[in-house]
């Protein structure tokens, strides 16, 4: 198995809702996602609401993002291969 999906599938929830609402609401971008839980933090208008702490959230997405930019993966892939396959079974 590709080390990253190992990684990937290694998440804990709260780390793979980030990455689903990363690719979902802020087209795979972490600058976007980051700066709307900024804004949301200083009680300016925000895009959606997170369940957990906004402090929380903004350090496992720096983590999430780390391990992207050392090791050049795209942990968003596994997230849109997951939601494709899940489109293609039958019901």
């Amino acid at each position: 198995m590709d080390p990253h999906e190992t990684y990937f599938r290694s998440l804990a929830p709260e780390e793979s809702n980030l990455l689903v609402l990363r690719e979902i609401l802020y087209e795979g971008s972490w600058d976007e996602m980051v700066a709307d839980l900024e804004a949301r933090r200083e009680g300016k208008p925000f895009v959606f609401k997170l369940q957990s702490r906004i402090e929380e959230d903004l350090e496992r997405i720096q983590n999430l993002r780390s391990y992207e930019e050392s090791t050049g993966a795209d942990l968003g892939k596994f997230v849109r291969e997951a939601y494709l396959a899940s489109r293609a079974e039958p019901p």
